[in-house]
């Protein structure tokens, strides 16, 4: 065909360039760029919408929303509106976000384990998400920072 990195129709180009992406979570709203505040998941058993704070991770069927968005959140006829205390000051690190972090860079330099047989534990022993209490479908229980 050719070279790498080239097409029939000639070189590759990225559609998005790399500049343009953010690691901040954006409000699910269409066209709206705003900062993700909030996290919207729907309990269709109890037809009820639970608005909470930014959830620690982006799941499939939860939307995040910005603060607007949050606040004029309607729900549909028959289903009731659950909000929980949001914090809608500027997210700042912390001292906890900064011994976070210490304790990954530690963990991330310790020598990985040995092979299974040499007297260590086996990996499947090991909790992959400390902080994660329960699991249940695409939903997690995690541990409250203060324990």
């Amino acid at each position: 065909m050719g070279e790498p990195g080239e097409s029939r129709r000639g070189p590759l180009k990225s559609a998005v360039p790399s500049n343009v992406v953010s690691p901040v979570r954006r409000c699910s709203r269409t066209a709206c760029g705003r900062p993700a505040v909030a996290t919207l998941t729907y309990v269709y058993a109890d037809s009820t919408a639970v608005l909470g704070p930014l959830a620690t991770y982006a799941e499939p069927h939860c939307y995040d929303l910005c603060a607007e968005h949050s606040e004029r959140l309607t729900a549909p006829r028959g289903w009731e509106v659950v909000r929980l205390a949001i914090d809608s000051g500027p997210a700042r690190p912390s001292g906890d976000d900064l011994e976070a972090l210490a304790n990954a860079v530690r963990e991330a330099a310790r020598p990985h384990e040995r092979a299974a047989g040499d007297g260590s534990p086996p990996h499947g022993d090991r909790d992959p998400h400390p902080m994660e209490v329960a699991r249940r479908g695409h939903l997690r229980v995690l541990r409250s920072p203060d324990s």
